[in-house]
């Protein structure tokens, strides 16, 4: 894991695309991407076929267009999600602030168990259509390749997604701990002048010094009583 606040460094350093690529984020990343290639090029392309005597094509789930829609929009907006945030972990060493950097790692959680739970929808339900298909929809079995891909592969983004979460939580445990510690610490006390110096007490003076008194008395007093006079 690697140090700093919420799994980045201080800002500002270079850019390694080496290191960017053997992270393990990046690596769920990519093949997030891949896989919401395939479900969504698989449906796409063979996902829609019609019998010899009609002219308009079903899908091949159950010929239930939802299905193959829903398969569709998913597939392509997680392609466009992997993308966004492969964009921000190339963004994500630079940003100085550290509470940015936590809403960006608690938005990555939140985003990845969010698809997550989408995939699981959508495996459920591509699984379920593909079951209860007629055979007779599709007597020829065109496509059925494709359609067992593309339920595979949302089964397999299930736990891409997971792992996605479960990185960026852990990143987002490290950061806590780290994030008070990611920036100079500055002691509040120099912002302020120099202290005033200890009350110093007679305890505190040169013992040896004593008490003095001054030589010469500045008045003298005047002789007590009544004096007589002489004539």
């Amino acid at each position: 894991m690697e140090g700093g606040a919420y799994g980045a460094g201080k800002a500002g350093g270079a850019f390694d695309p080496q290191t960017f690529i053997r992270q393990p984020h990046t690596v769920l990343r990519m093949v997030s991407w891949i896989f919401s290639i395939v479900v969504f090029g698989c449906i796409v392309n063979e996902g829609y076929i019609n019998r010899w005597n009609e002219g308009e094509a079903h899908c091949i789930f159950n010929r239930n267009r939802s299905a193959c829609t829903y398969g569709v929009t998913v597939g392509v907006l997680a392609f466009l999600t992997c993308l966004l945030y492969l964009a921000v972990d190339v963004h994500f060493p630079q940003i100085s602030s550290v509470k940015d950097r936590k809403k960006t790692v608690l938005s990555d959680i939140a985003v990845s168990v969010l698809w997550a739970f989408f995939w699981f929808v959508g495996f459920c339900f591509l699984a379920n259509q593909w079951q209860v298909s007629k055979p007779e929809d599709n007597p020829l079995n065109e496509g059925a390749d494709a359609a067992r891909a593309a339920i595979a592969f949302s089964f397999f983004s299930i736990f891409t997604w997971a792992g996605q979460a479960l990185l960026a939580f852990r990143r987002y445990q490290v950061g806590s701990d780290s994030a008070l510690f990611s920036q100079d610490y500055m002691d509040p006390s120099q912002d302020q002048g120099p202290p005033y110096p200890p009350y110093a007490g007679n305890e505190d003076l040169d013992p040896a010094a004593g008490y003095q008194q001054s030589t010469t008395d500045a008045f003298e007093a005047a002789p007590q009583g009544y004096q007589t006079q002489d004539y």
